[in-house]
């Protein structure tokens, strides 16, 4: 059971989203907030297996929140909601430590799907965000990817193999079945390339595996 902590300020929102969650019988909604402080409050004393926060919120934002989160309770995998005007605060957000943004129009189906992804150990950006971001943080200049394809020179051939994969958004078990390696060795893996490369999630990790070229974006 993935269990969750739903924040968001609109009541009508958290009914909605509960009720689209309550159709997956894998994922329960264990308690709601309507505001960041009281978010991080139930996500402490729940312990949950993710956090599905609002970016804007009172007294305590979605990104405040999972920059608290993160340090107060690093089991708890963090997944933002935003609007589609809102994918300006993407890249703070991944430096909070979140781990999958989802889109509040997106089709139902997509929410279930990002949580049980993030919940499964891979990194979920709604494929609307996902092209806006890895365009504005490659940018096509040069330096970056230059600088990407330096960072990625400490990795070893199989970490390479497993960071390319992890940009292409597989889960430690889909990464297993694809290079006959158990689940336990492909998490050593990730833990090892996240360590090598400086960076806190699995999401900067695929931002930097296309910025390194392991990954091609399509269309």
């Amino acid at each position: 059971m993935i269990r969750v902590v739903l924040a968001d300020d609109e009541a009508m929102i958290r009914a909605g989203i509960k009720a689209v969650l309550a159709a997956d019988p894998g994922i329960e909604v264990i308690a709601e907030a309507a505001d960041g402080r009281e978010a991080v409050e139930l996500v402490r004393a729940h312990r949950p297996d993710i956090a599905l926060l609002d970016i804007r919120m009172p007294r305590l934002d979605g990104l405040s929140a999972a920059a608290e989160l993160r340090a107060a309770v690093p089991e708890a995998a963090v997944v933002m909601l935003t609007t589609f005007d809102e994918d300006d605060y993407v890249a703070k957000a991944l430096e909070a430590g979140a781990g999958g943004f989802l889109l509040k129009a997106a089709d139902p189906r997509e929410l279930i799907f990002g949580l049980r992804a993030v919940a499964g150990g891979a990194a979920y950006l709604s494929p609307r965000i996902a092209r806006k971001v890895i365009t504005r943080l490659t940018g096509g200049h040069l330096s970056r990817v230059s600088a990407a394809r330096e960072r990625i020179t400490v990795l070893t051939p199989r970490e390479h193999e497993v960071l390319a994969l992890v940009g292409r958004g597989l889960t430690n078990q889909d990464i297993a079945r694809e290079l006959f390696l158990s689940e336990g060795t492909v998490k050593a893996h990730v833990s090892a390339i996240l360590l090598r490369l400086g960076v806190g999630n699995r999401v900067q990790a695929a931002i930097l595996a296309y910025e390194a070229g392991l990954v091609r974006s399509e269309g």
